[in-house]
């Protein structure tokens, strides 16, 4: 092994005598120059070749590259060693320029991501977890159960996977898909770092967005964890105890009223909103009594509600909303001065649309 060493690196404690896999997609750039250093002697310069590689070139046998073919043997020995550890695309399938694409991981696992078009951009759409353990009663995922939590290149692999396989200008990322990420909340923080670096993903933490089914402990960490805060979406479907916790069980253990504390104290910037998901289900939730209580609740938290008519699922057992009560309902919401937009259904289809991941196929 070639000890040349970097001094721009501090590199901390003695390199263990086997470090492991080498799996970039893990890694920020101060990151991977510090584990370069450690393995071999190498440090920023060579960060900065693989990153460019990786990311900029979507060649993820960074080793091939000129820069690392000095000394003799460097090459050779990063290729031992490197493992992307992201899985693997597999399959996919599309409705009007929407992308639903399986990736296929090391242990036999699957997860969804959609890739979604916007006017000159795309937004994927990733999942955090194998399955998901918070049992949302309308939700496909929560049917599955929990399996695992993704690593770190498990969720970076599937926004790499969206820009140099399927090529998509993936500007925007949303925590949407499979899962609670707050459940799998270190992995999805640095997965949030390798995405804002910009040597690697660079996409900036604004057009990053997290979305929670109300785990407060988790809320209260993400606050903590990044200064300024990562935009927070909460799916929170009912406005009233009772109603909440027949649908999503979280609501036992992290009532409305402690969920609202975390809310009225997660730091939102100066232009900033809250992004209050709310899924309409016909004779459940969307009464018009329902809609004053949800103003009420969120009186007076900046927020821009998704009003999202139910999708519909393999067992039939809710129906979405009549189109009049869903106007009525929104109607509600705007007089009271809320940002409203009713989220039009897309992916159905494919099974791609909120709540329906992990769906069988038809």
């Amino acid at each position: 092994m070639s000890r040349c060493p970097d001094h721009s690196i501090d590199p901390g404690p003695e390199a263990p005598s086997d470090p492991g896999p080498l799996k970039p997609l893990e890694y920020t750039y101060p990151e991977l120059a510090r584990a370069l250093h450690l393995r071999y002697g190498k440090g920023a310069f060579h960060a900065a070749a693989a990153l460019r590689e990786i990311y900029r070139r979507g060649n993820p046998g960074f080793h091939t590259a000129a820069e690392f073919q000095r000394p003799p043997g460097l090459a050779r020995q990063i290729a031992a060693d490197l493992q992307m550890g992201a899985g693997r695309p597999i399959e996919a399938r599309q409705e009007g320029g929407l992308v639903k694409f399986v990736t296929l991981l090391e242990d036999g696992g699957r997860v969804e991501s959609v890739i979604i078009p916007m006017e000159t951009y795309h937004t994927v759409c990733v999942s955090s977890q194998v399955g998901c353990r918070m049992g949302c009663r309308f939700c496909v995922t929560g049917r599955m159960g929990f399996k695992r939590n993704l690593t770190v290149a498990e969720i970076v692999g599937q926004v790499y996977a969206a820009r140099f396989t399927y090529r998509a200008d993936v500007r925007n990322v949303v925590f949407m898909g499979m899962g609670e990420p707050l459940d799998n909340l270190e992995h999805v923080a640095r997965a949030i770092a390798v995405m804002e670096d910009q040597r690697a993903l660079d996409i900036a933490r604004r057009y990053i967005t997290v979305s929670t089914c109300g785990l407060v402990p988790g809320i209260n960490a993400l606050a903590q964890r990044f200064t300024p805060s990562v935009p927070l979406a909460i799916s929170l479907n009912a406005a009233d105890d009772a109603t909440r916790s027949r649908l999503m069980p979280v609501n036992a253990k992290y009532p409305l009223k402690a969920l609202q504390k975390a809310l009225d104290d997660y730091p939102l910037s100066k232009a900033g909103r809250l992004l209050v998901e709310y899924v309409l289900l016909k004779g459940v939730n969307d009464r018009l009594e329902d809609a004053r209580r949800l103003v009420a609740y969120l009186d007076p938290q900046r927020v821009k509600i998704n009003v999202i008519p139910y999708n519909g699922d393999d067992q039939g057992r809710y129906q979405p909303p009549s189109e009049d009560r869903l106007q009525r309902f929104s109607n509600i919401l705007r007089e009271a001065g809320h940002a409203v937009r009713r989220r039009t259904t897309r992916g159905a289809g494919v099974m791609a649309a909120c709540g329906q991941l992990g769906a069988r196929q038809p």
